[in-house]
């Protein structure tokens, strides 16, 4: 099943729900319609199709698909669709949550969820995607550090002329570490830049994105260095060690 939204005077922007559940679909049609382009689809092809189609700002993924899993579903699309995700999910697990994250989500809602809250969510991770976060330092679109080169305009850091694989929450963290390299970041700054104030808590999910930003700079030979400062957050170091 595919829902197309009716046109709006207002609505700019366009998420794209894939959600087997139609009870869940029509709530958030009906409550995030006013502000957003809604889009429905029912299953993972349905979803593949309409992501080429429709080009959405963000899509929210169930991760329990009748014809595909979400988690995979996620892990496939990131080399191909640079869109943010929030995974939707029934399942209480801890472990699911953070392989989603792992896998390229920029953020993970339980069912049953808040609407209130889910909006919210929706709003922190829109602020981020298209454009860099405004800072008084960052007034370049492109910025070098060492080997590494951070395009802002077009969303893309790369070592040496190697492209990084980057998630938009790895762009986004790298993208603010480097406009301030050497500088120590803690956990609650980071994810206030990333998920807004109301998300503080929420800081401990930096190390997942930190960690796996880490390995994928260590694969590359001249990548700057993320390092640990125990006890408060993490810095860019601008040369790799020797």
């Amino acid at each position: 099943m595919i829902d197309t939204p009716a046109p709006s005077g207002t609505a700019t922007k366009k998420i794209l729900v894939v959600e087997d559940d139609p009870a869940i679909g029509s709530v958030l049609k009906e409550a995030l319609g006013e502000e957003y382009q809604i889009w429905l689809a029912s299953t993972g092809a349905e979803g593949e199709r309409l992501l080429n189609e429709v080009h959405p700002d963000l899509l929210i993924l169930d991760i329990m698909l009748p014809d595909a899993d979400g988690l995979v579903f996620c892990a496939q699309l990131r080399p191909r669709f640079q869109v943010p995700v929030i995974l939707l999910s029934a399942s209480q697990r801890q472990a699911d949550r953070v392989l989603g994250l792992k896998l390229g989500a920029d953020d993970f809602v339980s069912k049953p969820f808040d609407i209130d809250e889910l909006a919210a969510r929706i709003e922190a991770v829109l602020r981020r995607a298209p454009h860099e976060t405004a800072r008084p330092q960052q007034h370049e679109s492109t910025q070098t550090l060492g080997a590494l080169t951070v395009d802002r305009a077009r969303r893309q850091a790369s070592v040496a002329g190697r492209i990084l694989d980057l998630t938009p929450t790895e762009f986004q963290i790298l993208s603010l570490m480097a406009s301030r390299p050497g500088e120590v970041f803690s956990r609650s700054e980071l994810a206030a830049t990333l998920w807004g104030a109301r998300d503080m808590s929420r800081s401990r999910a930096i190390d997942v994105h930190i960690r796996r930003l880490r390995q994928k700079l260590e694969d590359v030979p001249q990548a700057p260095v993320i390092s640990t400062v125990w006890g408060y957050g993490y810095k860019l170091d601008a040369e790799p060690p020797s």
